[in-house]
């Protein structure tokens, strides 16, 4: 017995053109729909990361910049309790040995006090580290009363004072100098405020009198 042919005849309208409109095949629909999935994909991709590696450094740098502010604000207390003069530790040989008296009075967050792009160990929560590496280095001698000076800044190449052009940070990526690679490194100031600054200082970081750069070795 034959089967009857189904009727895929579809009706008229009043203009004579057929009403139904005939089905899309479901392979097709299925690749249409992983084209678009796949094109979602890649625009959460690119909006998430950006242009890669460049997008990656500017959230390291912005993770370092709120390291140096947040040490800051324990400076600024301190500051305010002693004349507004930051910490001097007579003789002190490295930027730990002199910022270690913040420690844990002003803060015990000692995890600021390592740049997240250093290979610089992390520090125990709220102990000493005077006799440990941080990763930043420290305008000794400076007030918060006087003209708007760098307080503290990523590792330097050495603890000279540096003109305009002179090289602060590591040009080649490597060590010393290197907390950002060969990209520069951060600066804070008496204010409390940060920049970003290239390998060669864009302008003088002469010292003034009785102070010292204190590097963190």
């Amino acid at each position: 017995m034959k089967r009857g042919r189904q009727n895929t005849r579809c009706p008229a309208g009043h203009s004579g053109q057929p009403l139904c409109v005939p089905a899309r095949s479901q392979t097709g629909f299925a690749l249409l729909e992983l084209l678009i999935v796949a094109a979602l994909i890649l625009i959460l991709f690119v909006l998430y990361w950006g242009s890669g590696t460049e997008t990656r450094e500017h959230r390291q740098r912005t993770a370092c910049r709120q390291n140096l502010q947040a040490i800051y604000m324990a400076l600024k207390i301190y500051a305010d309790q002693q004349s507004g003069k930051f910490p001097v530790v007579a003789g002190a040989p490295t930027a730990a040995e002199a910022l270690d008296v913040l420690v844990p009075q002003y803060t015990i967050d000692t995890s600021v006090f390592v740049c997240p792009t250093s290979k610089d160990r992390p520090l125990p929560a709220g102990e000493s580290f005077r006799k440990r590496r941080i990763s930043y280095a420290y305008y000794m001698g400076r007030s918060d009363a006087g003209a708007l000076e760098v307080l503290m800044t990523d590792w330097q190449v050495d603890t000279l004072s540096k003109t305009a052009g002179q090289v602060v940070f590591s040009e080649t990526g490597q060590a010393p100098g290197n907390n950002h690679g060969k990209a520069g490194g951060n600066l804070l100031f008496t204010d409390g405020h940060a920049d970003w600054c290239p390998p060669r200082a864009p302008g003088s970081l002469v010292f003034t009198q009785g102070v010292v750069l204190l590097n963190p070795l």
